[in-house]
């Protein structure tokens, strides 16, 4: 047992690595690398400095690198060399040429990331066989501080993700959340102190919001009309709508059967924006999804009426008539697949009950004595410290896979819960 922080057990760790590591020949069939005279290059890892910019830590796999080289990218792209340094802890001793079997950090690589192989031979390179980042369990939401530091943030972010592909960065939109997920709470913990320490950033983490939706249960008509005169041209807009309930997934579907030219066909598309426009949040506060809603009747002024003002109609009538419709609040289910040692089974499928969770079964994962695989469906709610109690109940070993499946309509006290912790009104 040894500990990085304090230097316990590195160099046996170190002794062990370069007794049983493979040589560069071996290395270079393992991965597929051509030999001979062109130089193959393959990107390990990438970092950023604070004076030296971005580095990548690469290994030659074949050939001789010079700095100032020119290498390609397997799509073509090139990418020079800007110096070559061997990495002795924070100091770099810049060199003028690497070979075979050699790693190094290379300068300025901005377009390469960590993974890709280069070669000196424009289509000399293909992609060569790399580990897998392991798919991100556990997520934070984070913002800074300060409104000041949100650019700052999120390219510090950026570099980070960079450095650590485990790491995933993206937008919620429904939340206007940054969210970074990585392999654990410790894994965000070390990136949360990054950005503090080293970048200079304060930020508030907290958990990401669940992406709920909202549909409807029952059909409704309803009539919506936007008037109003306020001296020379007024706006009016008359519509009525039918609203009804699609089938889970289906999304949204807008029709008209319209006749007569009651609503002329210039209007009938605003009617459709305001009805999108209103979809966005309706009556429980969060997006509608599976709604059909057809535009049967209305009327319209030769002179009043106008885009606006039919986008007011629709919006009217949507809001009046979604509120008849029986609203009911959707969440998201995941399916999961939990790896984990086989003396531990019986917990694991204990613990998912208590999640909401709904055991579809288990069996021996193949290849691997003495572990299991559980597969199982669970809230998207449920999940985000999940893999802290499967941790918990396995010395630490366990780990899961999660993928959306569907939505499942969310009633009671757990919606009341879900919207009062999403700021909306029940």
């Amino acid at each position: 047992i040894g500990t990085a922080e304090k230097g316990n057990g590195v160099l046996r760790l170190l002794k062990a690595i370069r007794h049983d590591a493979p040589d560069i020949e071996a290395t270079r069939k393992r991965l597929g690398a051509p030999d001979g005279n062109q130089t193959v290059v393959q990107v390990m890892k990438t970092i950023h400095t604070a004076h030296g910019g971005k580095l990548s830590v690469s290994r030659v796999l074949s050939g001789q690198l010079a700095d100032a080289a020119e290498l390609y990218l397997s799509n073509g792209e090139s990418a020079k060399v800007s110096g070559i340094y061997k990495m002795l802890g924070k100091d770099q001793l810049k060199l003028a040429s690497a070979k075979t079997g050699d790693t190094v950090a290379l300068g300025k690589l901005d377009n390469v990331k960590t993974g890709q192989t280069l070669s000196s031979v424009k289509g000399g390179s293909k992609p060569l066989v790399t580990l897998e980042p392991p798919q991100p369990v556990f997520a934070f939401a984070l913002r800074p501080k300060e409104r000041k530091d949100e650019v700052k943030m999120s390219a510090a972010i950026q570099r980070l993700a960079e450095e650590d592909p485990s790491l995933s960065l993206r937008h919620n939109q429904d939340s206007a959340e940054t969210v970074l997920s990585g392999h654990g709470e410790m894994h965000l913990r070390v990136v949360r102190e990054r950005l503090e320490g080293k970048n200079q950033i304060p930020v508030e983490g907290h958990a990401p919001a669940v992406p709920y939706r909202e549909t409807i249960r029952k059909p409704a008509q309803q009539r919506g009309r936007h008037k109003k005169q306020s001296g020379g041209h007024g706006q009016f807009g008359d519509v009525v709508i039918e609203i009804k309930p699609l089938p889970r997934g289906t999304g949204f579907q807008f029709t008209d059967t319209i006749t007569g030219g009651v609503v002329p066909k210039t209007y009938i598309q605003s009617v459709e924006t305001g009805i999108r426009d209103y979809l966005k949040s309706g009556p429980l506060g969060f997006p509608v999804v599976d709604v059909a809603v057809n535009l049967s009747d209305g009327s319209y002024h030769a002179v009043d009426s106008s885009d606006m003002a039919f986008q007011m109609a629709a919006k009217l009538a949507m809001k009046e008539g979604m509120a008849a419709c029986s609203p009911v609040l959707l969440e998201p289910v995941m399916k999961v697949e939990i790896v984990t040692p086989s003396d531990a089974t019986s917990k694991i499928i204990a613990l998912i009950p208590q999640r909401r969770g709904q055991i579809l079964g288990y069996d021996a994962r193949p290849d691997w004595p003495g572990w299991d695989v559980v597969e199982a469906t669970m809230p998207q709610a449920e999940i985000g410290d999940l893999i802290i109690e499967l941790r918990s109940a396995t010395a630490g070993v366990a780990s899961y896979r999660a993928a959306f499946d569907h939505m499942a309509e969310l009633t009671g006290r757990l919606a009341d819960e879900a919207m009062n912790a999403s700021g909306k009104a029940a």
